[in-house]
């Protein structure tokens, strides 16, 4: 856990501090081969990357992008019975025993559920939905939804960082930057890592295979590394397989687990340092990475110890003391099984490595709070700045009505703007 929060540390500033460059039009190393990219994504979709917009139009644009997403997303789920790269034939009559038909009810709750990022899933995604639909669907929601989520934090920042001006960026634009400088090379490095650790990545059928004891198994396939990355990144947490990262094709050891925990905090801890560079205070950046981190630290040591404890009626039962092993996998055992589960809560993020509710009640208790925290803790990709912002807001509102002075932050009141009432003639 210690190793965790020292490597998230070190990653933070400098990964802050390139969004900051991205997000404020500066040059950065991956210039020089996303600007024609770019420009030609601005030519093609004819945005004016020049023109910046007050707050109504950015919030129409995020709307109207996040319709189009899900609109598209719905009919692709619907049709997919008739798209290629379904090698099990789902959605047709030859689909095999077990799968999921892609009902209209089904298929609108996937598409609302990724647009959202909630990661709500009702269905298991080896035995639902095919290969094409992963990577064109999941995975590119899981890019959009994470875009957006970074894009209205960032505007967020700009209405506090700009002192007299009513315009804050271009959603486009911040959205297109996020994509292209950000998620997408972090995907592609992580991905390659993943496939180095044993994370499958093909488009074949399902392999069938005989067991130690000679009964048939049927081992399904897909493009895993080059979404396990996305899922993580994004906090979507949609895993590819029904048992998420708790199965051995998307997580297969210690160090890829460390790894993909790394990626589900990385944007939302190295955005405290954007912020903090981007409104020109990178101490109050680091105050809020600092109490994210407090209560990060907080929540992981009571989990470890509560499970490292067991439980009294398992113990009673089996008369075995090596700790809550219950719903573990053993090749993560109960230390990365228990930071796991507090990052997956604490960043709103679905990806899980062991299942929680089999932890004990005060683990449990852990994983609670910080849902209902809000995502301050760190949180989703964008969203979880925004969470903390917004507490700080409501706090310094709070006390400056007690010491009765105009509540601040940073160097902006926190006041009703009323507009004039017009005279009757």
């Amino acid at each position: 856990m210690l190793a965790f929060a020292v490597f998230l540390t070190l990653l933070a500033k400098p990964l802050g501090s390139y969004m900051a460059d991205v997000f404020e039009g500066r040059r950065t190393l991956l210039s020089r081969f996303l600007v024609p990219c770019e420009g030609f994504i601005y030519r093609l979709c004819g945005i004016d990357a020049e023109r910046q917009q007050q707050w109504a139009a950015y919030a129409a644009s995020c709307l109207a992008f996040s319709l189009v997403g899900v609109l598209l997303f719905y009919a692709h789920l619907r049709l997919q019975g008739l798209l290629p790269l379904n090698p099990r034939g789902f959605g047709t009559p030859s689909a095999p025993p077990g799968a999921t038909p892609m009902t209209p009810d089904l298929a609108f709750n996937i598409a609302i559920s990724f647009m959202t990022n909630t990661s709500w899933q009702s269905w298991s995604g080896e035995t639902t939905l095919s290969n094409l639909s992963q990577m064109l669907g999941i995975a590119v929601q899981s890019f959009t939804s994470a875009a957006a989520g970074m894009a209205v934090a960032v505007a967020l920042i700009r209405s506090l960082a700009r002192q007299e001006s009513d315009v804050l960026g271009n959603f486009w634009v911040d959205v297109t930057r996020s994509v292209l400088y950000i998620l997408l090379p972090l995907s592609f490095i992580a991905a390659l890592f993943l496939c180095s650790q044993g994370v499958v990545q093909s488009l074949g059928t399902w392999q069938n295979a005989a067991t130690l004891e000679g009964a048939a198994q049927t081992i399904p396939l897909g493009p895993v590394a080059s979404q396990e990355p996305i899922k993580l990144l994004s906090s979507d947490g949609g895993g590819f397989f029904n048992a998420n990262s708790a199965h051995p094709f998307e997580n297969p050891t210690p160090l890829s687990n460390f790894v993909e925990m790394l990626l589900i905090l990385a944007i939302p801890a190295g955005f405290t340092a954007t912020f903090g560079r981007m409104v020109r205070e990178q101490s109050h950046g680091w105050t809020l990475y600092a109490v994210m981190m407090f209560l990060f630290i907080a929540g992981s040591c009571i989990t470890m110890w509560s499970e490292r404890g067991g439980s009294p009626a398992i113990k009673a039962a089996v008369a075995v003391d090596g700790g809550n092993m219950e719903g573990k996998e053993v090749r993560f055992g109960i230390p990365a099984s228990s930071v796991f589960s507090v990052v997956s809560t604490a960043s709103s993020d679905g990806a899980v490595n062991s299942m929680h509710d089999s932890f004990t009640p005060l683990a449990g208790l852990v994983q609670l709070f910080n849902l209902k925290t809000g995502e301050v803790i760190f949180g989703g990709t964008g969203s979880g700045l925004i969470s903390m912002i917004l507490t700080c807001l409501i706090t310094i509102f709070i006390a400056g009505l007690m010491v009765g002075r105009t509540p601040e932050y940073l160097g902006k009141k926190i006041i009703v703007r009323r507009r004039p009432i017009a005279k009757r003639a």
